[in-house]
């Protein structure tokens, strides 16, 4: 009975991720303008933190600056639309494996 009800809740996890997924949203880790750029860590000399940034310019401040957004959380990044989006390829595998392998925190990176 636990077996059953551990492949039901399964299928509805997969179920619940492929309808997120089919929401025709556009997904920016995909796009090929998303880059993943070095920021250093103030408090910490030599080191870095990883941060993505929209090479296109189109992910802005309300002030008009560039929003620049921590690495492990590039996956929540999507949008209804934009012209400069070039995919990279499959939107559900890639964002998939994304998501399973990004950190689930913030990460200090030596040089």
């Amino acid at each position: 009975m636990q077996k059953h009800t551990a492949v039901l809740e399964k299928r509805e996890t997969e179920k619940s991720m492929q309808d997120f997924l089919d929401s025709g949203k556009i997904y920016c880790a995909n796009c090929i303008h998303c880059k993943l750029v070095p920021t250093p860590a103030e408090s910490s000399p030599g080191q870095f933190y990883l941060r993505v940034r929209c090479d296109a310019g189109k992910w802005k401040k309300k002030l008009g600056g560039e929003k620049i957004y921590k690495y492990f959380t590039v996956t929540r990044r999507s949008i209804d639309c934009c012209d400069s989006y070039e995919s990279m390829g499959d939107d559900d595998n890639f964002i998939s494996d994304l998501r399973n392998n990004l950190p689930i925190r913030d990460e200090l990176y030596d040089k």
